[in-house]
């Protein structure tokens, strides 16, 4: 092959001909990345007026130091995460190890299509899974995928229920008109999920809440069937533990007496607050996921893996067999199963690895150290806004997410008022707090996941909120 028109370091030698060139560009990357890292809080959680590199695609490939400026400039001007006052999402600072795991992982660049294709990751991955299912009480034979980001595990989820209630693996579904109950506040991913597997958005049908947004057994019960005296057929009930908006987690016990009742699937979106099995104080918040059919738990929230790391689990893995496998000609068929066959995605990621390694490098105790910090963190900002009579909470909290608002009533416009303060939060005190829309306004929301956040920052937090409004 001439290599004329490449760089040396285009690659790594096999045989170590161009190591030390191979080094000293690698080490200049780290160098750079460490160098922002550990200067994050010189910068504001979220970037004012970022640029965007150029995107053109050179004649000739641009030297190290321009690549090199193109990297520190795109971390510079990207979400800031790392810095302490960065509470608006449920994105965080990932692991250390997390992070070189993945490079790791792309430094391999195995496939986790097939087991020949990736002998050691495939097989992590199966034990993994297995381990997480077994984790929250799934039976009688747990296991799973994994997928890049909780949307594909629901989406999968769905499938799989759908095609093993309407035998619709091979044949589609012929003239049935599936419906799929979940609560009013489910995340968006699963009308998603129903559009893409033909069946439409609307036939997500939303089940009422209480007023701390978790869903009403009894209300479920009436919905399903309100719905089959319409002439359509359920067959899938999801509940969340860990509302996107409020964090609130669904009774999921009584939810599962509902989807026993009436024979449909029961999956819970776990994504968020499934961490809360590593949590002695707080795991009781997950009574009766035991008895889910599946699982969506994503590690990259609350267990700080590096995204994306989503992990679809089930009590019967050999669902993935008879109702969603799709052979695939190209790859050896014999022994350990090929997981890109019983996944959405064929080409995968080999996520797993930054996962093991998370786990491995923590363990429970460490997670469970992180869940109690955010914990703890929660009760004080809860504290701090139920003594000011101008601030209001969404609903009673029962993870590390606080949604509020300030509610003076004097007559303002609330929503204008809000999103006004989570500015003057972010630019005058480094303190992001993301601006969502709940039961048709917009409120306030903290997630108190970032490890490097404490209570300095939450009282700067308080103190500029009492500033503001004491200007409007």
């Amino acid at each position: 092959m001439h290599r004329e028109e490449l760089p040396e370091t285009a690659f790594v030698a096999p045989d170590g001909e161009n190591a030390e060139a191979v080094r000293e560009l690698s080490e200049a990357v780290l160098d750079t990345v460490l160098g922002t890292l550990t200067t994050a809080t010189d910068r504001s959680p979220l970037p004012e007026d970022p640029t965007v590199p150029d995107a053109t695609v050179p004649e000739t490939g641009r030297s190290d130091e321009a690549l090199l400026d193109g990297i520190e400039r795109a971390m510079a001007e990207s979400m800031n995460p790392a810095h302490p006052g960065y509470v608006g999402h449920m994105d965080t600072q990932p692991t250390l190890i997390s992070a070189l795991g993945d490079l790791v992982a792309a430094a391999v660049n195995n496939n986790m299509l097939s087991v020949e294709m990736s002998p050691v990751l495939s097989r992590l991955e199966i034990e993994l899974c297995r381990e997480l299912a077994e984790a929250f009480g799934l039976g009688p034979d747990p296991g799973g995928v994994m997928t890049s980001g909780g949307s594909l595990a629901n989406l999968q989820a769905l499938a799989v229920a759908r095609n093993r209630a309407f035998d619709a693996v091979d044949s589609g579904l012929g003239g049935a008109e599936p419906v799929v109950l979940a609560s009013a506040v489910a995340h968006t991913s699963l009308r998603k999920a129903a559009m893409l597997l033909g069946i439409g958005a609307d036939a997500v049908h939303p089940v009422p809440t209480d007023a701390d947004s978790r869903m009403d057994p009894d209300a479920l019960d009436e919905t399903v069937a309100a719905v089959r005296d319409d002439g359509r057929e359920p067959f899938c009930v999801v509940a969340t533990a860990g509302t996107t908006t409020t964090g609130n987690v669904d009774p999921l016990g009584n939810v599962a007496d509902v989807a026993d009742e009436h024979d449909l699937w029961f999956h819970v979106d776990a994504a968020y607050g499934g961490a809360l099995v590593f949590s002695e104080r707080h795991r009781h918040l997950l009574d009766g996921i035991e008895r889910a059919d599946s699982v969506t738990f994503n590690p990259q929230k609350w267990c700080y893996v590096a995204k994306t790391c989503a992990t679809l689990l089930f009590g019967d893995r050999t669902v993935l067999e008879e109702s969603f496998r799709i052979d695939a000609p190209y790859v050896d068929q014999e022994g350990t199963p090929n997981l890109g066959e019983r996944s959405v995605q064929g080409t995968r990621h080999a996520d797993v690895l930054k996962c093991w390694l998370t786990f491995g490098h923590l363990g429970r105790r460490g997670i469970e150290r992180l869940i109690e910090e955010s914990y703890r963190l929660t009760e004080r900002l809860v504290a701090g806004i139920e003594r000011r009579d101008a601030l209001e909470l969404a609903s009673r909290p029962e993870t590390n997410v606080v949604c509020f608002r300030a509610s003076p009533g004097d007559g303002s416009d609330v929503d204008a008022l809000n999103a006004a303060l989570r500015d003057h939060l972010l630019r005058a005190h480094d303190v992001f707090l993301s601006l969502p829309t709940y039961r048709g306004s917009r409120w306030l929301r903290a997630v108190l996941l970032n490890p490097h956040t404490d209570e300095t920052v939450l009282d700067r937090l308080l103190d500029g909120i009492d500033g503001f409004l004491a200007t409007v």
